[in-house]
């Protein structure tokens, strides 16, 4: 007790190292993985996938809702494996979402001894903490999502070319595992960086002749555990074998021009903030030493990874995860060489926005669930439609208890050049579990499926045979297949023509008018805080 104490008095201890900054990194992984449904759009096309592999045992092949999805498999191994050990704890899509914070941690991980090897020991903690305080991340983090095995893969590869003079057969180990899990969890586009950084990483290690025998050895590591996926998929079902490399490789076989380039550096101030401007100060403090591997390398790496993705994707935040982790890497001396105005600038910022917003959760909680103030409460039900809010004591006691942390961290962390990243990673990590605790059910209420899953599932008859349908999302197929075990044909199949019931999905009168024929509707309903998109279940 006497410990305890004095800790609580005395505040974190900065840099944050061992078990306390375990403790943080978990604490922004885990925020924001339960307590809610498959939410529309990526969220829930994974999970449905996930799901179908484990429902049905076939894991050699990713479907969706009875339909071939040619993606790489490792992350819906990862879900389908994480919600048959935890699903007996948790709701299914929960214990599989935590395949998702398993990524992000090893993310966190890779980059914590990337910053390590090229910065020092006192350095290392400044690069996960970038990476988990980026914008762009926390937004995905906690969904289910296969570009995180890749941002894992990115770090990984960091630490490993990063250690290769110190640790070489480490370093070639855990370079091939990088490799395979990009390979087999985000496809080959991802993984070009990876590979073509190896000429630059061979040239800045002490030495030359070890380093190529090292990467060899890591590419032979990531051949052999790559390899018999595809190759039992093609032998097994050649089919789906080229409909998977066809996929993959359409982004290569279609590039767009260069000028996608500057599409996603416009999105960088918002999403990899504070990373880019302080991956900035970085390169203009040691202009004088960027030819030196901690600033080259990870610089090298991240506009080989610009060139891939101006080439191979549109621009999105999926794809934008991929430059954080060589952007936070960067990015690392320059957090911890801001001089002083800058940094307590930087930490004022931190401490006064992210306690403002926390106080703005605060009120609409409080309008949410206990109807004060009363027009808030109002404006609350005209945005979502239906919705009625309630006191739940488990949300209020965390939301709470992060708050009094929150505050703690303000009044209790020492004078360091940690302070404002950790003010800023902590409390961006704080808000989000306020907003995923306090107004989730507000913001699960408009995005699920689930009330029209089961309304669907409730106006069929028990024995109602086949059921076509026509406008369907991915994630509308997998979340009607995930709530209410219904996976629906495509009407303009051989077997959906064949059905007598079909469901459509519309906003216009044209997408809502069923096909020639005598069908008659049955049923007729919109998600919860939709006005526009429409479902109708018709007979015939």
């Amino acid at each position: 007790m006497p410990d305890l104490l004095s800790t609580l008095r005395r505040g974190l201890r900065l840099p944050p190292a061992g078990w306390v900054l375990a403790a943080m990194l978990a604490f922004y992984v885990l925020a924001g993985l339960f307590g809610r449904d498959p939410w529309k759009g990526e969220d829930a096309i994974h999970i449905g996938v996930a799901w179908h592999m484990l429902h049905t045992g076939d894991w050699l092949a990713p479907e969706l809702a009875g339909r071939a999805f040619h993606a790489p498999p490792l992350y819906y191994w990862s879900a389908a494996l994480s919600g048959h050990l935890f699903g007996w704890l948790l709701p299914t899509h929960e214990a599989m979402r935590l395949a998702s914070g398993f990524w992000v941690m090893l993310a966190l991980v890779g980059l914590y001894y990337a910053g390590r090897e090229l910065y020092g020991q006192d350095s290392a903690a400044a690069s996960p903490l970038l990476l988990a305080g980026s914008l762009g991340l926390i937004l995905h983090a906690h969904d289910a999502q296969p570009m995180l095995i890749a941002v894992a893969a990115y770090s990984g590869t960091l630490g490993a070319l990063a250690a290769i003079g110190r640790r070489p057969r480490l370093a070639g180990l855990f370079y091939g595992l990088a490799v395979a899990g990009c390979l087999l969890g985000a496809g080959i586009a991802p993984t070009l960086p990876l590979l073509a950084i190896l000429p630059l990483a061979c040239w800045l290690a002490p030495e030359r002749n070890k380093a190529v025998q090292t990467l060899l050895i890591g590419l032979t590591i990531a051949v052999l555990l790559t390899a018999p996926w595809p190759l039992i998929l093609l032998w097994q079902q050649p089919d789906r074998f080229h409909g998977w490399l066809v996929m993959s490789l359409a982004p290569l076989m279609t590039p767009l021009p260069l000028l996608g380039a500057g599409r996603f550096l416009t999105m960088l101030p918002w999403f990899a903030f504070p990373a880019l401007p302080l991956a900035l100060w970085t390169l203009w403090s040691r202009r004088q030493q960027l030819a030196a591997p901690a600033q080259l390398l990870p610089l090298a790496f991240l506009l080989l990874t610009l060139l891939m993705l101006a080439l191979a994707y549109r621009p999105g935040e999926i794809p934008a995860l991929l430059l954080l982790p060589p952007l936070a890497l960067l990015a690392t001396p320059g957090a911890l060489l801001l001089r002083r105005g800058a940094a307590n600038a930087f930490d004022w910022f931190a401490m006064t926005t992210f306690s403002f917003f926390a106080a703005v959760v605060w009120l609409g909680w409080s309008a949410m669930a206990l109807g004060w103030p009363a027009r808030l409460a109002q404006r609350v039900v005209i945005l979502r439609p239906g919705f009625v809010g309630q006191f739940d004591l488990g949300d209020f006691l965390i939301g709470l208890g992060a708050t009094l942390w929150w505050a703690w961290l303000i009044v209790t962390a020492p004078r360091s050049p940690y302070r404002s990243l950790t003010h800023w990673t902590l409390g961006f990590t704080t808000l989000w579990l306020l907003l995923t605790t306090l107004i989730l059910p507000w913001f699960d209420y408009g995005r699920s499926y689930r009330p029209v899953a089961e309304a669907v599932a409730a106006a069929l008859p028990e024995e109602h045979g086949c059921l076509a349908e026509r406008g369907l999302t991915n994630g509308q197929r997998a979340s009607l297949a995930y709530f209410s075990l219904i996976e629906p044909a495509a009407y303009d199949s051989q077997a959906g023509k064949a059905c007598a019931w079909l469901l459509l999905v519309g906003e216009t009168p044209a997408e809502q008018t069923p096909p020639a024929g005598d069908w008659k509707l049955v049923w007729k309903g919109l998600r919860p805080g939709e006005r526009h998109e429409k479902f109708l279940l018709f007979r015939r």
